[in-house]
């Protein structure tokens, strides 16, 4: 949880917001598998055979596998290969995938309100 999520969280709860929502650590609560890949894959394939292309070895891709077996993915990549370190761009990749989880989440904490509120009208 970052800094500003903790920030978030306790301002939340010092206003007493009780309503359904999501939380960091719901979220985090989610993920079951992490993975993370480089882009410095040999050979790179271009359009004139094998090259030894080298602009994607700053790249990483993080993989989220979620409890229920979904998958989401965050990357990160630098513009200067002199810039890269891996575990920045893990970090960085992370929570670009992490950002993933709020959407779907939130998305289905909606649907279970929004069906409850139906079930309600009957």
């Amino acid at each position: 949880m970052s800094n500003s999520e903790q920030q978030i969280e306790q301002e939340i709860q010092d206003k007493g917001l009780n309503a359904p929502r999501l939380t960091p650590d719901h979220i985090d609560s989610k993920v079951k598998v992490i993975r993370y890949l480089t882009g410095d894959v040999t050979p790179a394939y271009t359009a004139d055979g094998y090259e030894n292309d080298r602009s994607a070895a700053c790249l990483t891709i993080c993989i989220l596998t979620l409890e229920n077996g979904f998958t989401v993915t965050g990357e990160s990549a630098c513009a200067s290969p002199e810039n890269f370190d891996k575990l920045i761009g893990q970090k960085i990749a992370y929570e670009n995938a992490r950002n993933k989880i709020w959407q779907l989440e939130g998305y289905l904490l909606k649907e279970k309100l929004h069906q409850a509120a139906l079930d309600n009208q009957f």
